[in-house]
């Protein structure tokens, strides 16, 4: 067995290797999924009057699907059409979702279409956490930094993956320009605070063009093809950042007790 190969492969790309039991990311025995449609499996019928409808099925999430493939124990606490903006001003109360039974490992966030595309909010900085001008506290990043900020004062050592938008070829100059800002504000939180890593899907997963969604979408919604592939791409990139980091991931075992090497 070569270990070398394994955990110091310097070419080795995040996506490259795509274990079928989901790597290292079983160390975590539980990871709390907080996100929109794409992290609830939501699936888009017809509504039988030249519309759609919209349906939550949390089982075919790609969340529950990386739960299954690790044999964690996988939160949900998401919902379609969620807004980091609503998350944070009533859906986690609402849900108990700030509460600390809830308290997880490892923490993966996936927003961002709806409240740049839906909400129109502006990207904002990282620093508008602390702004004393009204403008800055209404950015995306601001009610971002609070979803950090509350969960890492519920679980201190737990660890944050915060997760970008794809490429899509239907992407027009407007919305690939904000999924670079977006983005780029994820890899400003992740240096910003610790134990925070980016799942860069704008980076290194496939672009979603017309072959992909043939293959993997349900109308404008993924089909349960496209979350397993989420699934594996997740499981696959935390796998990644945890054998090319190996000492920050040393005392996951610790993660919600007093206990320290």
């Amino acid at each position: 067995m070569n270990l070398k190969s394994i955990f110091e492969s310097n070419d080795e790309k995040p996506l490259d290797n795509i274990p079928a039991d989901g790597g290292y990311t079983a160390i975590f025995r539980t990871i709390a999924c907080v996100g929109d449609s794409l992290s609830s499996g939501e699936f888009e019928a017809d509504n039988g009057n030249g519309g759609s409808s919209y349906h939550d099925m949390f089982e075919y999430s790609w969340g529950q699907f990386m739960g299954r493939m690790c044999g964690s124990r996988v939160y949900n606490m998401s919902r379609g059409g969620m807004t980091a903006k609503e998350y944070c001003k009533g859906f986690a109360d609402a849900n108990g979702y700030w509460n600390p039974k809830y308290a997880a490992q490892c923490y993966i966030i996936a927003l961002g279409v709806n409240d740049l595309l839906g909400l129109h909010q502006r990207v904002g900085s990282c620093d508008d956490i602390n702004s004393e001008d009204p403008d800055n506290r209404e950015t995306f990043a601001y009610y971002y930094a609070k979803i950090i900020e509350r969960y890492k004062k519920i679980q201190p050592r737990a660890k944050f993956f915060l997760m970008t938008m794809p490429r899509e070829a239907s992407d027009d100059d407007n919305w690939r320009s904000l999924k670079i800002q977006h983005r780029e504000l994820l890899h400003s939180f992740a240096e910003k605070y610790d134990n925070t890593y980016v799942l860069d899907l704008f980076e290194y997963a496939p672009e979603y063009d017309e072959k992909f969604k043939e293959n993997f979408y349900l109308r404008g919604h993924m089909n349960p093809q496209g979350y397993l592939l989420t699934a594996k791409m997740t499981a696959a990139y935390i796998d990644y950042i945890i054998r090319h980091n190996m000492k920050d991931f040393k005392e996951t075992g610790f993660i919600g007790t007093d206990l320290h090497e």
